[in-house]
């Protein structure tokens, strides 16, 4: 991302925000996950769970947590394979959204208010289609859901790679190559509608869970195992059946709210819409000159949004 300046003056933050809150691994629904909790505002809070998207992690949602502490008890955990998480068996849609079945279900906090950002929203629809009796509200920030055009991702050039049987070598060398610095002005400018939007303090948090990454041999393996079942999913929504994501998105009961970023590089910017219209009273929200995580990059302007939609319910 050379050229890019991230100066904290064009920010809409703090100059000293939160830094990552405590977190520990946490064994329940038969899944060992790194859980972090925002601590709470309000004991009338209700319970919320955070899903981070494809390459992310639970502090993804920091910002946007600290913001909503009043009104949601917010947990958020890193996927399997992601952050402080250990790698699972399998990393399909299907596989990752039991799991979290799983966990809430076990939780003992009741329904939750879902929120899942790309990969994490494709989850959070199939866990809110398969068991409504789990969620409260669900929200979708940039969600991960079908599209066929591979023009409209920045992500369309390393397709071809998963059909390699040597794709997670081939991730693992061009990983060990690139400076943590590089990669991770490479992700701000790929999931950013501006990167100067975020302060220093932010940067420095990511180069240096990027770094974490680099020191865990998995993590390639991870990283294209669950793009590859990601792209099953984009796939099988086109085919007969149930199980397409499309087919669970209009059958969802639960009230959503689905938002978009005008400047999205990751997902086709038409996806949020369509995704809007496919289930039944949804609220859509683009928000101009944004980009794939809008939780992180304004997540003031989400807060009220969300805030918006939870009042209206």
């Amino acid at each position: 991302m050379s050229g890019v300046q991230f100066d904290p003056v064009r920010g809409t933050r703090p100059a000293d925000p939160p830094g990552p809150y405590p977190g520990s691994l946490v064994t329940r629904g038969g899944a060992s996950l790194y859980l972090r909790r925002t601590p709470v505002r309000d004991d009338r809070a209700e319970p919320a769970l955070y899903l981070h998207g494809l390459g992310g992690s639970a502090h993804n949602w920091t910002d946007l947590a600290g913001r909503l502490a009043d009104r949601l008890a917010g947990e958020a955990v890193d996927l399997p394979g992601f952050g402080h998480s250990p790698p699972a068996g399998a990393y399909s849609v299907a596989s990752v959204a039991a799991r979290m079945v799983g966990w809430i279900g076990d939780g003992g906090r009741g329904p939750v208010h879902l929120v899942g950002n790309s990969f994490g929203g494709a989850v959070a629809v199939r866990v809110a289609a398969l068991r409504p009796d789990l969620v409260r509200t669900l929200t979708l920030i940039s969600p991960a859901m079908p599209f066929l055009d591979a023009r409209r991702t920045v992500h369309g050039p390393m397709l071809p790679l998963l059909a390699l049987p040597g794709a997670s070598r081939i991730a693992g060398r061009q990983l060990a190559r690139t400076a943590p610095e590089d990669l991770t002005r490479q992700v701000l400018e790929a999931c950013f509608g501006d990167p100067g939007r975020l302060t220093p303090q932010r940067v420095a948090e990511a180069v240096a869970e990027v770094g974490g990454r680099y020191r865990e041999p998995y993590y390639p393996a991870v990283y294209v195992r669950t793009l590859r079942g990601l792209v099953w999913a984009f796939l099988r929504a086109y085919l007969p059946g149930p199980g397409s994501l499309w087919a669970m998105a209009r059958r969802l009961t639960v009230p959503t709210l689905v938002i978009g970023g005008t400047l999205d590089r990751i997902i086709d910017v038409r996806v949020a819409p369509r995704v809007a219209d496919a289930v039944p009273g949804a609220r859509l929200s683009m928000l101009e000159g944004v980009g794939h995580v809008a939780m992180m990059e304004v997540p003031g302007r989400v807060a009220r949004e969300i805030r918006r939609f939870l009042a209206a319910r």
